[in-house]
C-alpha cells in the first residue's frame, strides 16, 4: 500500500500542530493577563468580590501563577476573611517558598486574628527572603511588642528605621507600641523624630505636633531630654500672650547636619550641610575602603554606620546622594546577617561601589571648595 501522507505532508503538518499550540498558549496567556489586570482595577476601586472572581477565572487558566494567588489572598483581608486569605498565600507560597511578600502579608493576617506568634514565625521567614524591605521590619518589631517582647522589638524597629527614617514618624503614632513607649529605646526614637523636625525647621511644640501627629507631652518630653544631653536649647521671649518658647539645634550638631530655615509652617530656605561634614563623609569613605580590602569586617560595619544612621551623616547622605545611601545601607545590613564570608566574598564590589561614591561626593558643589 502506497504512504498516503509524503514525508513534507508530515513536517507540515507537525508544524502546524506547533504554530495552533503556540497560538493557543498565547491566547491563554493573553486572558490570564487581562483577568489579572481586571481584578487589580476591581481591587483600586474596592470592588473586592469582583476581584476574588477575577483572581479565580486567572488561576483556573494558570493555576500556577503567583501573582493572582497573593492579590486573591489581599482581596480576601480587605473583605476581613482572613482565613482565605491565609490559604491564599499558602497556595502562593507552594510555588514560590521564598516569596517574601507572600509571607509578609499572610503574618499580617495573623496579626489581625491576633496570632502574634504565628505572625512573628512568617516575618522571620519574610526577613530569610529579603532582609532589606523596611516594612517586614517595622512589622516584625509590631508583633514582637505585642507578644511582650519588647527589647527585640526595638531592635527590630531601628532596623527599619535604618532603612527607612520614615517609619520612626510612623512608629511614635502606633499604638502596637503603647508597651513601649516607656523603654529607653522607643524614648530615642521621640527624640530622632523631634531632632528631624526641628532640623526641618519646626521649632516650636505646636508645629512638630502638627507635623508628626506626636502628643505634645511626648513632644515635650522629647525635648526636656534632648536639651539636657546639651543636643537642643530653649528659647525664651515675651509677647502679648506670655512667654513664648521655642527650640533650636545646639551649634555642634546644627554645624554636622545643617538646618532648614522656615519662617510659617510652609515657606522654608534650604541650607547644605556644612563643608566640614562632607570632609567628614569623604574621611569615613576612605576608611571604608581600606577596612573592605583588608577584610575588616567590625570596621566596615561601623563606617557604614557612620554613614547610614540618622544620628550621625545619614540624613545629609540621605538628602544630598539618595541612590548611594541606599545602596549602603543595603551592603551594610548584609554584612550584620552574613558576617566576614559575606565581606571576603564581595570585597571587589563593595569596594568598586564606595570608589564610585567617594568620586560622587567629591564632585558635589561642596566638595569642590574643599
Amino acid at each position: 500500500m502506497s504512504r498516503f501522507f509524503s514525508a513534507k505532508d508530515k513536517n507540515d503538518n507537525s508544524s502546524n500542530k506547533s504554530t495552533a499550540a503556540n497560538n493557543t498558549a498565547s491566547h491563554r496567556d493573553f486572558q490570564v493577563r487581562d483577568l489579572y489586570k481586571k481584578g487589580v482595577n476591581y481591587m483600586s476601586n474596592q470592588k473586592f468580590n469582583d476581584a476574588i472572581r477575577s483572581f479565580e477565572l486567572a488561576l483556573r487558566l494558570d493555576p500556577k501563577f503567583v501573582e493572582a494567588w497573593i492579590k486573591k489572598g489581599y482581596a480576601h483581608f480587605h473583605m476581613g476573611d482572613y482565613s482565605f486569605a491565609i490559604s491564599s498565600y499558602d497556595m502562593a507560597l507552594n510555588i514560590d517558598p521564598d516569596n517574601y511578600e507572600a509571607w509578609n502579608l499572610k503574618g499580617l493576617a495573623y496579626y489581625k486574628m491576633n496570632n502574634y506568634a504565628k505572625a512573628i514565625e512568617c516575618c522571620t521567614k519574610a526577613l530569610d527572603a529579603n532582609p532589606n524591605d523596611g516594612l517586614v521590619w517595622y512589622n516584625y518589631a509590631c508583633y514582637l511588642t505585642l507578644a511582650g517582647k519588647v527589647d527585640d522589638g526595638m531592635e527590630a524597629l531601628k532596623r527599619a528605621i535604618e532603612i527607612d527614617i520614615s517609619h520612626a514618624k510612623k512608629a511614635v503614632r502606633d499604638r502596637d507600641f503603647e508597651n513601649a513607649r516607656a523603654e529607653e529605646g522607643f524614648m530615642r526614637i521621640f527624640e530622632v523624630v523631634v531632632l528631624e523636625s526641628l532640623r526641618q525647621g519646626y521649632d516650636y511644640v505646636g508645629k512638630i505636633v502638627w507635623a508628626t501627629g506626636m502628643d505634645k507631652q511626648d513632644v515635650e518630653d522629647a525635648f526636656l531630654r534632648l536639651s539636657m544631653k546639651g543636643l537642643v536649647t530653649i528659647k525664651e521671649k515675651k509677647s502679648y500672650l506670655g512667654k513664648d518658647v521655642s527650640y533650636e539645634l545646639s551649634r555642634d550638631i546644627s554645624d554636622k547636619l545643617g538646618e532648614t530655615k522656615r519662617s510659617g509652617f510652609f515657606k522654608s530656605k534650604e541650607y547644605s550641610a556644612p563643608i566640614q561634614e562632607i570632609k567628614d563623609i569623604i574621611e569615613i569613605l576612605d576608611k571604608s575602603v581600606e577596612s573592605v580590602k583588608n577584610g575588616d569586617i567590625d570596621q566596615t560595619i561601623d563606617s557604614f554606620e557612620q554613614l547610614t544612621s540618622p544620628a550621625k551623616h545619614g540624613n545629609t547622605m540621605i538628602e544630598q546622594f539618595f541612590d548611594q545611601h541606599r545602596d549602603l545601607r543595603l551592603y551594610q545590613i548584609r554584612l550584620k546577617d552574613k558576617g566576614q564570608e559575606y565581606l571576603d566574598s564581595h570585597k571587589l564590589e563593595i569596594t568598586n561601589l564606595l570608589e564610585d561614591i567617594i568620586q560622587k561626593v567629591r564632585g558635589g558643589p561642596l566638595s569642590r571648595t574643599i
